[in-house]
This record gives structure tokens, C-alpha cells and sequence, in this order.
């Protein structure tokens, strides 16, 4: 723990090895109770699948709504309280719902409730987490430091459901639940430890929230000329791959027949390819330059989605959506890491929370928009017709990138950041 070194041998420093325990900790947890809402309101609540969709719903478009005057609210606070006030808050409202269950308590509004506040208290943890990689981290470590991120998310993704479908068919979905309460616990603890001093952000404009700071972020991410293309390509690629996972589900488990263990093998065993993307990302860049690999790598990226439309009954089928999704998943752990190293780079430090939060609203608005419509889609055409238009349409999402290449290649050098802005280099004095 204590020195954690970039891939040409340089240390990122005992603060960012905690982080990065806390965040792994965290991850693994989140992904182990992965649909335990939806199971707890089937299998506990006997909820309906109107109800079902609403709790889904809901989480993601009122947590973003109140999550929206948060970005400011963290922007001009400590970093690492927020985070470890985020973790305690998302702690107490998970261990909330087996007490209910024990004390013959627990409701179908108290479910939701803490759907919502988890959602928030994501977004606000985000955004405070940003913020506090980039104070820790050297600039030239921070591609090094993302990638490390993106392994480990796709590495709890990759092992985290499986486990968890284990846990709840043996205990029961409260459990992973709780499960899930306790790594937010090690997550305090392990921001906790990354200790130095952090000063407090100061506002050059005074200590009240102005009106205008609730549109900051999505200010400076559309009037960036390196931004905005990024936003907006990385926020529809999510959205469209969102809204047909449950278009998917629909069609391989009902249409074509296939077990749940096969659908889940399907989409567990390409996560393997996000752990060897990110692994790759930072030598490729080295190699071929940062614009060129995020150009070709957001291009792949468009390419597979359309090929899930094609899926038959049988091996074959399950085949061919392993080799789909390790593809699209390899090329997402190879963008990832550049997308948000860029972000990073291209926002100064006084913005960085606020911008986190707006990207982060937007994209969970998007995807439960798309979603919904999705599904009105695949009602009316079929399963495979809305994957298909989903698979064209994003073919189309890489203009983005190509209009705006000269912006991604020379962002403005007003936001980029300089190598004073590390909490190391200040020996702990913040930036």
C-alpha cells in the first residue's frame, strides 16, 4: 500500500494506492449486490413489473434531479469529507432496508426512497472523487492512475454478479445488500487513511451558492471546443448500449431460449477484455499519441453493437455475443481511460466537481430516457428491430469525434493543468 507505480516505474504515491483500495472495495460491493432492488421488490415486496420499472426509473431521474445542486455544494468543500460523508450516507440508507425487513417494516416507498438517495449520493461522490484523483496525482500519472481505475471496475464487474447471484440464492438479495453497505464503510475508512492536509477551496466570489454555479459545469463542457465532442459522444454511446440491455435480456431469455446462467456467462466472461483494454490504453497512447488511439478506439467502439441484433438460438448465438461484447468491452477499456484523463486535463481545478456532477446528471437522465424508449420501441417492433436501430444509430456517433479531432488533439491551454497542481509536489498543501 504504501507506493503504487506507473507502468515506466514511477509512483502515483501512498494517497492514490488508498483511493484506489477504497474504490476497488467500494466497486466489488456495488457489483456484487448488482439487481438486488429489482429482486427485493419481486421476490420480497411481490411488486409487479409496472412497479418494478418505476423503482428503476425513479432511482436514476430523481437522484440526478437531486443531485444536480450538489456539484456546486461539493465544488467549494474538502474533497475527502464529502466522499467519506457520501460513503456513510449510501452505508446507513443499504443497512436501512434488512433492519426494515427484520422489524417486519420494510415497504415498497421505503425501497424507492433509498434507491434515490443512493443515486445522489453516487453522483456527489463522483464528482468529489474527480477532484480528489487529480489533486493527488502527478498529471503525467493520471492516464496511469484512470487505467488503474477502469481494471478494476470491469475486474468487480467481471466477478462481482456471479458471486452475488451465489449470495442472494443462498441468503437472499437483503444480504448482498448489507454486504454492500459494509465495503461503503472500508471505502470511509480507506479515504480516511490517505490523510495529509487538505485545504479548503476558496470562492473568489463569495461563500453563497449562486444560481448560475448550478450551470457551471454544463456550461464549460459545451463551450469547451475539446469537451463538448467528448460529452456528447461518450453520453449517446452509453445511452444507446444502456437502453438495449434490457431489449437484450428480452430477447435472449424469452425469444431464443437461452438460460439465465448462459446470459450471464454472456456478458461476465468479454469483461476480461476491459481488464486488458485498460491495461493497454496508456502504451498505445504512448505509441500512436492520445487523439489518434481515442479516435480509432471511440470508431471500434460504434462498430459492435449492431452485430447483438444478429443473434441466433444455441451455442452459436451465445458465441457470437461473447466475441460482440469482448469486443465492444475491449475497446471501451482502452477509451475509457484516455476520455476521463482528458477530462481531467481540459477542466481547471475550481470546476472539476461541478463539471464531474453535470456529466454524471446527464448521463443517468439520458440513459433512463433511452431506455424508456427503447422500450416503447421493442413493444412495437420487436426486441431485435430496437437493437438493430440502436446498432445503426451508433455507428453514426463517432462524427463526433472526427468533426472536433483538431479540438482533441489541441484542447485550450487555459484548462490544461499544471505540474504545480499536485497535492504531492506541495507536500500535501493541496493545489
Amino acid at each position: 500500500m504504501a507506493v503504487v507505480r506507473t507502468g515506466d516505474r514511477r509512483s502515483l504515491g501512498r494517497g492514490f494506492g488508498w483511493l484506489w483500495t477504497a474504490y476497488a472495495v467500494s466497486a466489488f460491493g456495488t457489483w456484487l449486490a448488482f439487481d438486488a432492488f429489482p429482486l427485493i421488490a419481486i421476490t420480497v415486496l411481490h411488486a409487479g413489473p409496472a412497479r418494478v420499472s418505476a423503482l428503476a426509473a425513479a432511482g436514476l431521474l430523481v437522484g440526478a434531479a437531486v443531485a444536480v445542486p450538489l456539484g456546486p455544494w461539493v465544488e467549494f468543500r474538502r474533497k475527502r469529507p464529502v466522499m467519506i460523508a457520501m460513503d456513510l450516507v449510501r452505508c446507513a440508507a443499504l443497512l436501512s432496508l434488512p433492519a426494515a425487513f427484520l422489524l417486519g417494516g420494510l415497504g415498497f416507498a421505503h425501497l424507492l426512497v433509498v434507491s434515490v438517495v443512493v443515486a445522489a449520493a453516487d453522483i456527489a461522490f463522483t464528482a468529489a472523487s474527480g477532484a480528489c484523483l487529480k489533486a493527488l496525482v502527478r498529471p503525467d500519472g493520471l492516464l496511469t492512475a484512470n487505467g488503474r481505475l477502469e481494471s478494476t471496475s470491469w475486474t468487480a464487474t467481471m466477478l462481482g454478479p456471479p458471486l452475488g447471484g451465489a449470495a442472494i440464492g443462498l441468503f437472499g438479495p437483503l444480504v448482498t445488500v448489507a454486504a454492500n453497505a459494509v465495503s461503503f464503510l472500508l471505502s470511509a475508512a480507506g479515504i480516511r487513511a490517505i490523510g495529509g492536509t487538505e485545504p479548503r477551496p476558496v470562492r473568489s466570489t463569495g461563500a453563497r451558492l449562486r444560481a448560475g454555479d448550478l450551470l457551471e459545469g454544463w456550461r464549460h463542457i459545451l463551450t469547451g471546443p475539446a469537451l463538448r465532442p467528448l460529452f456528447l459522444n461518450q453520453i449517446l454511446v452509453a445511452g444507446l448500449i444502456m437502453a438495449t440491455a434490457p431489449v437484450l435480456a428480452v430477447l435472449m431469455l424469452g425469444d431464443l431460449g437461452f438460460a439465465p446462467w448462459q446470459y450471464a456467462l454472456a456478458f461476465a466472461a468479454p469483461c476480461v477484455g476491459g481488464l486488458a483494454g485498460s491495461r493497454l490504453a496508456r502504451p498505445l497512447a504512448a505509441r500512436f499519441g492520445r487523439p489518434r488511439t481515442m479516435l480509432v478506439f471511440g470508431t471500434l467502439r460504434a462498430c459492435w453493437l449492431l452485430g447483438l441484433a444478429f443473434v441466433r438460438p444455441g451455442v452459436a448465438g451465445l458465441v457470437l455475443v461473447i466475441a460482440v461484447e469482448l469486443g465492444l468491452i475491449t475497446c471501451m477499456g482502452v477509451f475509457n481511460p484516455l476520455y476521463a484523463t482528458c477530462r481531467l486535463e481540459w477542466t481547471p481545478p475550481d470546476r472539476v466537481a461541478r463539471v464531474l456532477s453535470a456529466w454524471s446528471v446527464t448521463s443517468k437522465l439520458t440513459i433512463a430516457a433511452m431506455t424508456g424508449l427503447w422500450g416503447v420501441l421493442a413493444g412495437l417492433t420487436g426486441p431485435r428491430t430496437a437493437v438493430a436501430v440502436a446498432g445503426v444509430l451508433s455507428l453514426a456517433t463517432p462524427a463526433l469525434l472526427f468533426r472536433n479531432r483538431r479540438a482533441l488533439a489541441a484542447p485550450d491551454v487555459l484548462t490544461q493543468v499544471s505540474a504545480s497542481a499536485s497535492v504531492k509536489r506541495e507536500g500535501e498543501g493541496g493545489p
